[in-house]
Formats: structure tokens, C-alpha cells, sequence
């Protein structure tokens, strides 16, 4: 039985790996503390977990627990201070995706991976999600051949995607953006599907709908003067876990999670394009919008045999969609398979579950590839770092090797 200690006590911590540890999983492993920079939060997700105990300090939590592993779910700016002071002290480490958010930061982890001997796992969900993980299948089998092009657009509704707008991840300090933040999970499909590392990266981004651009805005939604009239209010105090875990915690660390969408400290983007080219010569063409109507995705991989067509327009930021997928094949030939996807309705397409199960049982058979190391993170992060100097200095930029800084 490995010995888990968990940094950062949020909404994904909680339900994505700390309530399931702590029941479904206690047989094979000890869930022995977790600490949070806010103590209130730490404190509720112990008494939903069996009342693990508390840790006032990460170091002291380390020290206490001599953990086997320790899982980093804290904001993204500060995963590389977690990650390598764990691995400095003989710890395995599982961290939330992204990495870290920029280049700096990257090649710190990776070095002390190296120093360490211990090892980094990202979890990158969508690939145990069963859709994906058909899709990879079908390239590996040949169904196209050689993967030439893939196009990939991302759209967010104006629920989920305002989100980001209101919380820490709206500051490029903190987050990376978007393009860091959410994008690295659709960096690291790319990667996965095209199977061939990135060589070039060339982007655009701007603010359309959010961010500065209203005169009559408040801080926060709470205290807003003009909650009748905007459609992005959010009432936080009827949100039993926001008010909890947030507004009844807000003296601890002053985070406001209900801050305006149109505050003028938000510096990311709502509206990106991105083109990669592949070592392989595959080329990549993306897109993400945090303010469509509906939310979704779709997608093309054209190959040297044929076409794959995908879609997924769903019902909720957890990406629910239904019952079954179709996945459409088009051969050279002219001849089409439709091919059916059963999937879970929970957990990301049902990718949750079985990233959880391939984390915790461990020696699992993994033809696929679906587990990720601290290669794959670090390529998929950087595509979106690379993407925010692309918009800032307006030129394409060559894209760097951290295999190399392994080695």
C-alpha cells in the first residue's frame, strides 16, 4: 500500500482524486494528509474525506507523512515549486494538468526529475476517455495512414468558458491562459493522435468579450450594482459548494472567486488560433473560443488513406454527452464507416474513471499509450507558452526539445 499526500484543496482536488482515494480506493492506497494555502478549504475537503489530516505547511506535511507519492493540485503558477520540492524529497509526483505554464519553469521540473530519479505523471484525462482513445486506435490500425493535417476547434459557452474570466486563471502570471491552461489538454490529444513531436508554433489571440471593455461593472458579482443587467452574473451564495469553499474562506487569502468578467487585471485571451508543424511534417490548425453559445468540439485528421470526422457537442463543462459518439471514416475510395462510441455520461466522457484506475492499480497494460509522463506535459504546455510569445511578438518560433533537457 503506497502512501498519497495531496497540495491544493479545490473543486478538482476534491472530486476528482481526493473523495475517490479516500473510498473506492483505500484498499491499495493510504490517503495520509493534505495541505492548502487556505486552511478553511483543507479543512472542508478533510471532513468530506474521512477527516484526513490537516497540514499547516507543505513541508511539514512531507516530513510528517514520508509519502510514496504526491499529488499537486494547486493553482498552475506554483505546480513546479510543489512538484520539484516533492521529487527532492524521494517522491513520486501526479500532477493536474498543466505542468506548469511556461518554458522556465518546464525545464526546472525536468531537471529535477532527472536529479531525483523519481518520476512525474500528468493527468491527462481525455486520453483515457473512451472516444479518444478509439481515435488513437483507428490511426495506430492505419485506418488513414500517415496523418498529414488535423484541424481542432475547441468552443466554450458562455458558462464554463466566463469562468475562467472570473478566477485566478484570468492573469497570464497565474494561468499561461488559456492557451496554457485549458489547451494543454487538447496540445497533448493532438500530440497523442499525430504521434510526432512539435517543431514550429505560430499564433494569434485577443479579447473580444470579456475583460476591460464595460463602464458599468463592479469588482465582483456580490457586491455588483449592476447584477440585474448582466447576463455573466453569478450568484455565488446559492452555489453550496462556492460558498463554502470560497466565499466563507475569503478571509484567509483574500480570493475573490466571483471577481468580474470585465475586470481590467485580465490579460488573456477569449478568441485563439494556432498553427503547429510537426517533426513528421503533419501540420496542426486549432482554435479556441471562450464565448460560444453552445459548447463542443470538432475536429479532422486527414491522413494519406482516408479521413477522420469528429464532433462533440455536450451538455456541461464535465463533458457529458449523451449515450454514444459516432466517429465517421472516409476512405480514398470513396466509402464511409460510421463508427458508434459507447461512453459514460460521467467524468469526462468516462475518462476520469479509468485515468483514476491507471494512477491507484498501477502495472496496468497500456497499449495505447494513454499514461502520460513529464514529456508529454512538458509538449503540450509548451505549445501554449510558445502560442502566447507567437501573439506577443508576432512571429512564428521554433519550437524547443525538452527531451533534450532529460537527457
Amino acid at each position: 500500500m503506497k502512501t498519497y499526500v495531496i497540495a491544493g484543496a479545490g473543486s478538482r482536488s476534491l472530486y476528482m482524486f481526493a473523495k475517490p482515494m479516500a473510498s473506492e480506493w483505500s484498499d491499495l492506497i493510504k490517503l495520509a494528509g493534505v495541505y492548502d494555502k487556505n486552511p478553511v478549504r483543507a479543512e472542508l475537503l478533510s471532513k468530506a474525506c474521512g477527516h484526513i489530516p490537516v497540514y499547516r505547511t507543505f513541508q511539514d506535511m512531507l516530513a510528517q507523512t514520508k509519502p510514496d507519492v504526491v499529488l499537486v493540485a494547486t493553482a498552475d503558477h506554483t505546480h513546479h515549486t510543489y512538484i520539484i520540492e516533492a521529487l527532492r524529497a524521494g517522491c513520486d509526483v501526479i500532477s493536474e494538468k498543466p505542468m506548469t505554464i511556461d518554458e522556465d519553469k518546464c525545464r526546472a521540473i525536468l531537471q529535477a526529475e532527472k536529479d531525483s530519479g523519481r518520476k512525474v505523471t500528468v493527468t491527462f484525462n481525455l486520453r483515457f476517455s473512451p472516444y479518444f482513445a478509439q481515435v488513437k486506435q483507428l490511426i495506430a490500425d492505419g485506418a488513414i495512414g500517415d496523418v498529414y493535417h488535423m484541424q481542432l476547434e475547441w468552443f466554450l459557452d458562455r458558462r464554463h468558458g466566463a469562468d475562467y474570466f472570473r478566477r485566478w486563471h484570468s492573469e497570464m502570471k497565474n494561468s499561461g491562459g488559456l492557451l496554457v491552461h485549458k489547451s494543454t489538454h487538447h496540445f497533448d490529444i493532438a500530440n497523442w493522435w499525430i504521434d510526432s513531436a512539435p517543431a514550429e508554433v505560430h499564433a494569434f489571440g485577443s479579447r473580444r468579450v470579456y475583460g476591460d471593455r464595460r463602464a458599468n461593472k463592479g469588482d465582483r458579482c456580490l457586491t455588483c450594482d449592476f447584477k440585474q443587467s448582466c447576463e455573466f452574473y453569478l450568484d455565488a451564495e446559492q452555489d453550496p459548494f462556492l460558498k463554502q469553499y470560497y466565499l466563507q474562506a475569503e478571509q484567509e487569502d483574500g480570493y475573490i472567486r466571483d471577481r468580474c468578467v470585465f475586470d481590467d487585471r485580465i490579460d488573456i485571451y477569449d478568441n485563439m488560433s494556432v498553427n503547429v508543424r510537426y517533426k513528421s511534417g503533419a501540420l496542426l490548425t486549432y482554435s479556441l473560443i471562450a464565448y460560444s453559445p453552445y459548447e463542443g468540439w470538432r475536429a479532422s485528421i486527414n491522413g494519406s488513406q482516408g479521413r477522420l470526422e469528429l464532433a462533440n457537442v455536450y451538455r456541461n463543462a464535465d463533458m457529458s454527452p449523451g449515450d454514444s459518439n459516432w466517429i465517421k471514416l472516409i476512405r480514398n475510395d470513396g466509402t464511409v464507416e460510421n463508427i458508434e462510441v459507447r461512453v459514460s455520461a460521467e467524468g469526462h466522457g468516462g475518462g476520469d474513471a479509468k485515468l483514476r484506475k491507471a494512477l491507484f492499480e498501477g502495472n496496468l497494460a497500456d497499449p495505447l499509450g494513454q499514461q502520460a509522463g513529464s514529456l508529454a506535459g512538458a509538449q503540450s504546455l509548451l505549445i501554449g507558452a510558445l502560442a502566447n510569445r507567437s501573439i506577443a511578438e508576432g512571429r512564428s518560433l521554433p519550437f524547443p526539445c525538452p527531451g533534450d533537457w532529460m537527457s
